[in-house]
């Protein structure tokens, strides 16, 4: 790096990379190439529980980037993890405050969780290190760093919304977040409605902070940056995997047996905030309201299974099996079943040529900080047939990608009438609404996401 300063990226998991290891997700993808071009440490859980606490780092090398890992005691992680990250955070971030459950040894269990990361980091850090930190899980670290006496720069980014004050402050512990995150240089969002939601909390007295030109945060005892970074995709890596991928053995299989009948493809964890089971009956609809499109068309659905045992979770798998169940007995034909539902992943490449072949890409999160499954959909797409995107007003990729159906996903007629425009788009306007998508992706791509951080890190105006 120029300035002579490593790149540490700090993020609950660290893909240290594996033979044939499974598709990685934006966050990697990004962080690995930032990683590469600059040289610099990852830094995170190794994936492994402890009794004790595991001493130094293990750190593997491999070539300019080392992956720094440390275990997790177990009872610190469940409480930090699968308690206020996930039965708090996640469900205030994604607006859905009815999920919310709080504990007070679990909010104990995230601080110290965050306090033993910035122990075990400040270790290895040299004093001109740029530190990236990624996601939720780590709200209050460089409040702990800065306590160690590390003054380096430090950035934060958000993967998911920010949540406006009102909602922000249903979230017990919240004024804590507040005056951690205050404790960064920058601190990045996906979009301006996120950072729109950040500032409304900065205006309230909890922190006495005050918004000044040029994204800056006046905070107590200095000033922050806060800005709008959207994550992308590799739009031509990914075009061409989808054209080689769609030749494969699998995808050919899987378009022999859908007999000539339009893909409508979703592929989502399964979490409640990706509106699975109002997908579910959204489709349903257009079969009761559109007659002939029962003829038409076949929705695959993708839904691996995420944070097993967690009852929200269990719950959600157990009411999609329900649905698709349902829709599959009311209007199956001998030779047509309009749901097929796979409770597993598929691996990147081969997903790629599947979105290639679909018309179309069915994107229907209650609420997203990004989805990178729309931006995808749009670069595997083939320029002169591509399929339609029908994408969630309240997913963060809608801000970007205007030109796709734009549906809200709690009105089931209004997705269901989005889902037969999409089926009656004539290939003009299929074209130019790919032309349009595919002109912004390029714009926003992975790599502006991580040079525009990076150069906000190291205090460049853009």
């Amino acid at each position: 790096m120029s300035e002579g300063g490593r790149l540490v990226i700090v993020s609950n998991r660290v893909a240290v990379p594996r033979k044939n290891s499974p598709a990685a997700g934006g966050l990697a993808v990004g962080v690995l190439g930032a990683l590469r071009e600059h040289g610099g440490v990852w830094f995170g859980w190794s994936g492994e529980l402890t009794e004790r606490d595991g001493g130094a780092p293990d750190i593997k090398t491999r070539g300019n980037i080392d992956y720094a890992t440390i275990p997790l005691n177990e009872n610190d992680f469940e409480k930090y993890y699968n308690g206020y990250s996930n039965r708090v955070l996640w469900p205030v971030c994604h607006y859905l405050l009815g999920f919310i459950q709080y504990n007070d040894a679990e909010f104990e269990g995230y601080k110290r969780v965050n306090a033993h990361f910035a122990r075990k980091l400040a270790s290895l850090l040299k004093p001109d290190d740029l530190i990236w930190v990624h996601d939720y899980h780590l709200i209050p670290l460089a409040s702990e760093l800065r306590q160690a006496g590390i003054n380096n720069r430090i950035g934060f980014f958000l993967h998911v919304p920010f949540p406006a004050y009102q909602a922000f402050r249903a979230a017990p512990g919240h004024e804590h977040l507040l005056r951690c995150l205050c404790a960064y240089d920058v601190l990045g969002f996906h979009t301006p409605g996120d950072l729109a939601a950040f500032e409304s909390c900065i205006r309230e007295p909890i922190i006495g902070g005050e918004l000044l030109p040029d994204n800056r945060v006046k905070v107590p005892g200095g000033e922050l940056v806060a800005d709008v970074f959207p994550i992308g995709v590799d739009v031509d890596e990914l075009r061409q995997t989808a054209a080689i991928a769609v030749h494969s053995r699998q995808v050919r299989r899987t378009a022999e047996s859908l007999k000539n009948k339009h893909l409508i493809i979703g592929v989502d964890r399964l979490d409640y905030s990706k509106g699975l089971m109002q997908r579910m009956l959204a489709y349903e609809r257009l079969l009761e309201k559109y007659p002939n499109s029962q003829r038409l068309v076949t929705l695959m659905q993708i839904a691996p299974p995420t944070r097993t045992g967690v009852r929200a979770y269990d719950e959600i798998r157990r009411g999609l099996e329900q649905a698709s169940g349902h829709i599959n007995g009311r209007f199956a034909e001998s030779d047509w079943v309009p749901i097929r539902y796979l409770n597993k992943g598929i691996a990147h490449d081969p997903l790629m040529g599947i979105f290639r072949f679909a018309a179309i890409g069915l994107v229907t999160p209650v609420r997203d900080g990004m989805n990178l499954v729309a931006k995808e959909f749009v670069a595997a797409q083939d320029p002169d047939d591509p399929g339609v995107l029908v994408l969630s007003s309240l997913a963060g990729a809608a801000t970007e990608l205007t030109d796709a159906i734009i549906v809200n996903p709690h009105d089931r007629d209004d997705v269901a009438d989005g889902l037969a425009t999409a089926i009656n788009m004539p290939l003009k306007e299929r074209q130019e609404r790919h032309r349009a998508m595919i002109a912004i992706l390029k714009r926003n791509d992975i790599t502006a996401w991580r040079s525009r951080f990076v150069a906000a890190l190291k205090g460049h105006h853009h």
